[in-house]
């Protein structure tokens, strides 16, 4: 299979600015940008992992502090930028620089009475924030048929600008048909020179290959261009958003395939389609590096450098490589631990080695990488450590929703959600930045498969201590856990190798509804062992402890005539329980509520209604005392009548 790459193809300058100026301003609290700062949904979750937030208009916020706004590089309007100031505390402009232009532009020619003439997707954030820099109603087309059904006046001033993505050809025809409604028409092409590099790119590259891959956001407008542009040439032109989407049983090993990215597709997603499309086709002269090394025609592309470092900020390290230009190793390239103060790991006058990845990164500097090059290394201690069994220890650096992420010399390892621990844990998020032992049970560098697992270390460790456990524990015992689970019938008790159960009627002398009320999960409790199974590996676990026991000497406290005063637990259709002392509940039969007559107990009684009572009955074989008011009531009428 041979692949053909355009030169032109991932972030342009706009883009690539924008999410710089983020990932600069990451670490600040509060800080939001108004809509997604570029159509890549992948970039926009990494920065919202960055603590980036992404929010939809300003009057989304109506209490701000220390807030900061950033602007994506589509634009706002000027309404909208004038309430951000208002708004926010500090407002960061990462406006494309060819948009500013076109806002000038309608701004200045607006207050000379010319109608302003968008061509481009109204739909589209660009378009919208250019609208709101006109003084007067602009109109927005989108085609040539609309140009064509457009109603204006002969003597009407227009000035034409376009969508900077737009389809030049499209514009091209679309303004021929505008000057032929109007003789006032001043036309400024604000299509970005990278677009129509791009797009020209795009053309000649579909016009060589029989299979054409368009990468780039769903709803990205340049990305839809590029689609359209190329599907025009090559009939099997698919449009992706990351490697998941290829179906890799349509290409062939003698297809010719050509790669072209939008201006929002971060370098990694192109350089991940392109290594499963070598690796999937075994063919080792389509290598990422040399297919960039290529399109950036420079012999320096993916070269081993060294330097000494002269600049260090949070997020980017600065060296001396020797060249004309400085080389730049921003935080993503430096660590795969997200958010790493860079201040924290480089000194000036360090000496580092990295790789060239990119010559120009659209500021004048070279782009180099540090952690490519040291996860290179750390594959090598990585397949060690697979084929010796070695138990190793790092933190986790991310947390995903199948499982976790650790660092190895900056070589990922992946460890799924089922192997992280040996009994099912639906969150995982405890976990980040957690020092863990884990080991290599696949290492698999071409399909990009490296999975680590600490289930087995886990059991093999429970193993040990359940054996120490059931050789020292003994029935009656008191011994502390942990709360594991709590459930309807009661909870799971950690002991260090085994679990207790701790059933819902061992939980209190007293009568429990909730077990959720008494425990909560990884409370540490201190329970009675009330009995073993060594056999099965049960073990029963009570908190009625027997010196805690409600009913001893009972007889004494609770003698037949004993006035006592309580509160109403529950309620049947035959009386009331009331709870004389906690643990001890008494029955308050309907019949002995009142002297009158009372049809059912909740016709006098609420559930927690005070009450005092007389015993009328103790039976302490049975743990079942009987309460009267009634007979308290003939007493009290008795005595009132002599």
């Amino acid at each position: 299979m041979k692949i053909i790459l355009a030169k032109s193809a991932g972030f342009c300058f706009g883009v690539d600015r924008a999410v710089k100026k983020a990932y600069e301003y990451s670490n600040l609290k509060n800080i939001y940008t108004l809509g997604p700062i570029i159509h890549n949904q992948q970039v926009v979750d990494d920065l919202n992992r960055n603590g980036i937030k992404v929010m939809e208009s300003v009057e989304d916020i109506h209490t701000i502090v220390d807030g900061t706004l950033i602007i994506r590089s589509h634009g706002i309007s000027q309404e909208v930028y004038n309430n951000a100031e208002v708004k926010f505390n500090k407002v960061l402009d990462a406006t494309c620089p060819f948009v500013k232009r076109i806002h000038r532009i309608v701004k200045e020619h607006s207050k000379k009475d010319y109608r302003i003439l968008i061509v481009g997707n109204k739909d589209h954030p660009e378009v919208a924030g250019i609208m709101g820099w006109s003084y007067s109603n602009p109109m927005v087309i989108n085609s040539v048929e609309e140009a064509n059904n457009l109603d204006i006046e002969v003597n009407n001033k227009i000035c034409v600008v376009a969508q900077t993505t737009f389809n030049t050809n499209k514009f091209e025809e679309i303004v021929e048909i505008v000057r032929k409604k109007v003789y006032d028409v001043i036309v400024f092409n604000t299509i970005c020179s990278a677009t129509n590099q791009r797009q020209s790119e795009a053309l000649q590259i579909a016009k060589k290959v029989n299979k054409m891959i368009v990468i780039g956001g769903r709803h990205s407008s340049n990305t839809q261009k590029l689609y359209e542009i190329c599907k025009n040439e090559c009939q099997n032109t698919y449009h992706i958003e990351t490697v998941n989407d290829i179906d890799f049983k349509e290409f062939k090993p003698d297809d010719i395939v050509g790669i072209t990215a939008g201006a929002s597709t971060p370098n990694n997603i192109i350089e991940e389609v392109i290594f499963k499309m070598t690796h999937n086709d075994h063919d080792n002269e389509n290598s990422f590096e040399k297919l960039l090394e290529e399109s950036l025609f420079s012999i320096h592309n993916g070269k081993i450098v060294k330097g000494k470092v002269i600049a260090v900020s949070e997020n980017e390290v600065i060296l001396n490589i020797g060249f004309k230009s400085d080389g730049i190793i921003t935080r993503q390239e430096f660590s795969n631990y997200p958010n790493v103060d860079l201040r924290t790991l480089v000194n000036i006058g360090d000496e580092l080695e990295a790789k060239v990845i990119k010559v120009n990164d659209g500021d004048g500097q070279v782009l180099l990488t540090y952690k490519r090059l040291a996860a290179e290394k750390g594959y090598k201690r990585i397949e060690d450590a697979a084929n010796s069994k070695e138990v190793l220890v790092e933190k986790v650096a991310e947390v995903l929703p199948s499982g976790v992420v650790v660092i190895v010399d900056e070589a990922r390892v992946f460890i799924p959600a089922s192997l992280v621990s040996d009994q099912f844990e639906s969150d995982l998020k405890s976990y980040l930045n957690k020092e863990i032992e884990f080991q290599i049970i696949e290492y698999n560098p071409k399909r990009r498969r490296i999975i680590g697992s600490r289930k087995q270390l886990l059991k093999a460790e429970r193993q040990k201590k359940q054996k120490e456990l059931f050789g020292t524990i003994e029935k009656g015992a008191i011994v502390e856990g942990r709360v594991k689970n709590v459930t309807d019938f009661g909870a799971f008790i950690d002991l260090g190798g085994a679990d207790g159960l701790l059933h819902i009627s061992e939980m209190s002398w007293g009568r429990i509804q909730n077990p959720g009320k008494v425990l909560k999960v990884d409370e540490t409790v201190k329970v009675l062992v009330k009995d073993i199974d060594k056999d099965s590996k049960k073990i029963s676990l009570s908190l009625k402890f027997p010196n805690e026991n409600p009913w001893e000497k009972a007889s004494e406290k609770f003698a037949v005539g004993t006035v006592v005063t309580g509160k109403v637990a529950r309620m049947t259709e035959f009386g009331a329980f009331v709870e004389i002392q906690p643990g001890v509940d008494a029955l308050l039969h309907v019949s002995q509520i009142s002297k009158d007559h009372i049809e059912k107990p909740s016709d006098a009684l609420k559930i927690g209604q005070e009450v005092t009572a007389e015993i009328i009955d103790f039976k302490e074989e049975d743990k079942k005392i009987s309460l009267s008011i009634k007979s308290m009531e003939e007493k009290q009428s008795e005595t009132t009548e002599a």
